[in-house]
C-alpha cells in the first residue's frame, strides 16, 4: 500500500483539498493514485470540486512528484496510516472527515484499530474540581479493569488524569494530540508523553514537528469521538472544548455520558447542558459499565473499509412508509442517535418528528433507549 500511501501524502499537500473531500475521491475512485491522474472533467462530478478547486489542483499536480515527496517525507515520518492500509482505525473510516495521514507512535494494539477492544473517550476541563479529579481517576480505572481502552487528547486537567489512571493501573490508553506525535504539549507532561511511548499510544493527524496551535484542538476532538464508541465529558464549562468533542460524538452517533454536579460550579455547567439534551448521567461506576456493555459490537471477522460502508447503505432494505416517516426512519441510525440529531437530519418540525418516533416504535422499527435516543431494531 506504500503506492496509493504516496497519493494520499500528495493530495494532502493541495490546499483546500481536506479529509472530507479525500473520502469523496476515495469512494469515487477507488484508488487516489487514480484521482491523482484523473482528468478535470472526471474531478467535477465529485461534489465539492468547482472551477476554482479544480484549477488549483491543476496547478498543484504539476509540482509534485507523489513518489519522491513520499520518499522525503518517511525521513521524518516514518509510521502513519491512511485510510487505504489495513491497520487504520476500522472506527475512524465511519466519520465524514477521517484523517488522511494519522501518524503514530508507541505500543500498536491492532485488536483496537479492528473494533474489537471497546474504546472510550475521556474528556473535560483543563481546570477541575477535586470532585471532577476524584470521579475521572474512579472512572478511568473501572474501564481499563474490565477491558476498556481509554482516548483522551493529553491536555492538562482531566485528560491527563484519565491517561495516568490508565498507567497506573495496567490499563490501555491512546493520546489524540493536535501537535506532532513527537511534541511534548503541554510541556509539564513530559513523562507521560514517555510513558504513553512504552505502555501506551499516541496518534496526530499533524507530521512530526508540528507544534501547538490552538486552530488544531478542534479538529484533534473529532479524532477522540471518532475512535470511542463512547465519550464521556467529566467536567466542563459552557465554553469548553470537551462539548466539541460531544457534538462530534453526537453527530458520529456515540454515545454520551457525562458527570453531573451543582449548578454553582462553572465546570459543571456544560455538563448539566448535555444533560439538558440527552447526554446520559453517570451516578456510578457500575451503572456507567452495565450501559456501556449494551453497546453493539462491530462485526468480529472483517475489516470494514470506505467502501464497506457505502455499500452497507445503499444495500439496507428500507421499510414502506410515507415520506415524511421514512426520513425520520432514515435519520436514526444503527447505533444510538439522539432526538435532536434525528430533527435536524430529518429536517421535520420537532412535534412530527415526536409523533414519528412513537410510530416508528409501535411498528417494531426502532426501540427508545435511555436519554431521549432511539436505534433501529
Amino acid at each position: 500500500m506504500q503506492n496509493e500511501s504516496a497519493y494520499w501524502l500528495a493530495w494532502s499537500k493541495i490546499p483546500r483539498v481536506g479529509p472530507i473531500l479525500l473520502k469523496r475521491m476515495w469512494q469515487q475512485f477507488n484508488s487516489l493514485e487514480t484521482a491523482w491522474k484523473a482528468t478535470t472533467e472526471a474531478l467535477g462530478k465529485i461534489e465539492g470540486f468547482g472551477p476554482k478547486l479544480i484549477n488549483t489542483i491543476q496547478q498543484q499536480r504539476s509540482q509534485i512528484n507523489p513518489p519522491e515527496l513520499l520518499k522525503q517525507h518517511l525521513q521524518k515520518n516514518p509510521q502513519f496510516w491512511t485510510p487505504s492500509d489495513d491497520n487504520y482505525p476500522r472506527l475512524l473510516l465511519e466519520i465524514p472527515s477521517p484523517p488522511p495521514l494519522l501518524y503514530y507512535q508507541g505500543q500498536v494494539n491492532l485488536l483496537e484499530n479492528k473494533g474489537n477492544t471497546p474504546m472510550v473517550g475521556i474528556v473535560g476541563t483543563r481546570y477541575p474540581t477535586d470532585h471532577g479529579r476524584r470521579w475521572t481517576r474512579k472512572i478511568a480505572i473501572a474501564l481499563v479493569k474490565h477491558g476498556f481502552t481509554v482516548v483522551s487528547g493529553m491536555a492538562t486537567g482531566i485528560d491527563g488524569i484519565a491517561h495516568q489512571a490508565c498507567l497506573e493501573n495496567g490499563g490501555r490508553t491512546i493520546a489524540v494530540l493536535g501537535t506532532g506525535v513527537d511534541m511534548v504539549y503541554p510541556s509539564h507532561h513530559r513523562q507521560l508523553h514517555r510513558d504513553l511511548q512504552k505502555r501506551g499510544l499516541i496518534i496526530s493527524e499533524y507530521p512530526s514537528g508540528t507544534p501547538g496551535d490552538r486552530r488544531h484542538f478542534p479538529a484533534r476532538n473529532r479524532i477522540i469521538a471518532g475512535l470511542s464508541r463512547a465519550v464521556l465529558v467529566m467536567e466542563a464549562p459552557e465554553k469548553s472544548g470537551a462539548l466539541i468533542t460531544a457534538r462530534y460524538a453526537n453527530e458520529f452517533c456515540r454515545d454520551v455520558y457525562t458527570l453531573p454536579n451543582s449548578p454553582d460550579i462553572a465546570q459543571a455547567r456544560g455538563c448539566l447542558r448535555l444533560i439538558h439534551h440527552g447526554a446520559e448521567m453517570i451516578l456510578t461506576e457500575h451503572e456507567l459499565l452495565d450501559m456501556l456493555g449494551a453497546i453493539p459490537e462491530l462485526d468480529q471477522g472483517k475489516q470494514l473499509s470506505l467502501f464497506d460502508v457505502e455499500k452497507v447503505e445503499k444495500k439496507e432494505a428500507l421499510p414502506q412508509l410515507d415520506p415524511d416517516l421514512l426520513k425520520i426512519f432514515q435519520a436514526i441510525a444503527t447505533e444510538a442517535t439522539a432526538f435532536d440529531v434525528i430533527v435536524e437530519k430529518a429536517g421535520l418540525p420537532t412535534p412530527q418528528v415526536s409523533g414519528g418516533l412513537l410510530q416508528l416504535e409501535l411498528e417494531g422499527l426502532i426501540t427508545q433507549l435511555p436519554g431521549m435516543r432511539y436505534q433501529r431494531v
